[in-house]
């Protein structure tokens, strides 16, 4: 069933997959990993440091992997035929780009929080400059269809194209700050610090949360970034494949279900990662004591599709009951509400969201909590 739900076709092993297993790390699988900064990594000759796969989906479309670079270590140089969407766990770095073999580099410092991405198919190696604590980067990749595309790793990872209409080796290339195009709408090729990015309002998934997208390194994957208040919670919505939710600052829980069925819980904290399935509502509920903050990197959003101008909404910001993806508080079950308060009391903490004024009944999409999940 889950296959299914995933758009998998069967138990086929695909280019990407056999490549993979020829990597021989550790694949962290599953619908979440509970700390990113701890998780299991193993030596990564292909980087000449450690790593991992976090494949938490059906690894087709985007997939993931963990770098560690010991302290006062450097990788290997890298350059490939996918896109990569990175962000620093923790550790402080640099890394060098460089368009061709003999091309000029250019170098740009991160730390905790940076985002940025490798610009498609240039050279770069990555150094940790802490000479005591390692540094480790977070990345998903479109890896998936393009190795599956051209059914041969080499080719990917040794072709010479160059990009020069993704990478013109511009002089403000890494440290032009960015453009807000519109609402919730941004494009640039490096964030410094994503935990302190400037959001809009984003009244329309409910808590009083705030939210930006963004488009890095002109690739087609995009991500946004999150947040909402202590001792709230957004509303439930479901959306296509794809999403992958980095906890950057909070406390609190999620629930991911199907209509009929019984939710599944994930407790959250700074390092957790979890991806809602194909179509699956799921609904992030804030106990702790500070506003909990998420990145989102997804294998879509990016490029031509980040827009500017007004205030649209897609169909995960319209009710279900006018044909969207998204559950009003007032047609929740009242038992979400209540397993929210007592979660708020267990933290010591009192709800900021008021009682919702409920319909005569719970939508059908509504999750079914069972008395355990109640009481």
């Amino acid at each position: 069933m889950e296959e299914q739900r995933n758009g998998g076709r069967g138990q086929r092993t695909t280019p990407y997959q056999e490549w993979k297993r020829s990597e021989g790390l550790p694949e962290h699988r599953g619908s979440y990993v509970q700390d990113l900064h701890t998780a299991e990594v193993a030596n990564w000759p292909r980087f000449g440091q450690r790593g991992a796969f976090v494949s938490l989906s059906d690894g087709q479309r985007a997939d993931c992997y963990l770098l560690e670079i010991a302290p006062g270590g450097e990788t290997t140089v890298q350059h490939h035929l996918f896109e990569a969407s990175l962000y620093v766990l923790h550790g402080r770095g640099a890394t060098s780009f460089w368009q061709a073999p003999d091309g000029k580099k250019q170098t740009v410092e991160w730390d905790r929080g940076t985002v940025f991405s490798p610009p498609l198919n240039c050279y770069y190696q990555h150094f940790n400059l802490d000479g005591q604590q390692p540094a480790r980067i977070f990345a998903l990749t479109n890896a998936p269809p393009v190795m599956n595309l051209f059914r041969n790793p080499e080719f990917v990872f040794s072709d010479r194209y160059v990009f020069s209409d993704r990478y013109g080796q511009e002089d403000d290339y890494l440290s032009d700050p960015g453009k807000h195009l519109g609402w919730r709408q941004f494009r640039t090729n490096f964030i410094p610090d994503i935990r302190a990015f400037k959001l809009d309002d984003y009244k329309e998934r409910g808590a009083g949360g705030t939210n930006m997208h963004f488009a890095l390194a002109n690739n087609s994957m995009g991500g946004f970034v999150s947040e909402f208040p202590p001792a709230t919670y957004k509303l439930a919505h479901r959306h296509g494949h794809g999403p992958h939710v980095t906890l950057l600052d909070g406390q609190g829980y999620s629930l991911f279900w199907y209509p009929g069925e019984e939710p599944r819980r994930v407790d959250w904290k700074d390092g957790t990662i979890m991806v809602p399935q194909a179509m699956e509502f799921h609904q992030h509920f804030n106990t702790g004591a500070t506003n909990a903050r998420y990145l989102v990197f997804s294998g879509g959003g990016g490029g031509e599709s980040v827009r500017t101008g007004g205030r649209e909404l897609t169909a995960t910001a319209i009710s279900v009951r006018e044909g969207g993806d998204q559950i009003p508080y007032e047609y929740e079950d009242p038992g979400i509400y209540e397993l929210f308060a007592r979660e708020c009391a267990a933290q010591g903490a009192t709800p900021k969201l008021e009682r919702p004024r409920y319909a005569d009944a719970p939508a059908p999409e509504s999750p079914r909590l069972t008395a355990a999940m109640k009481s």
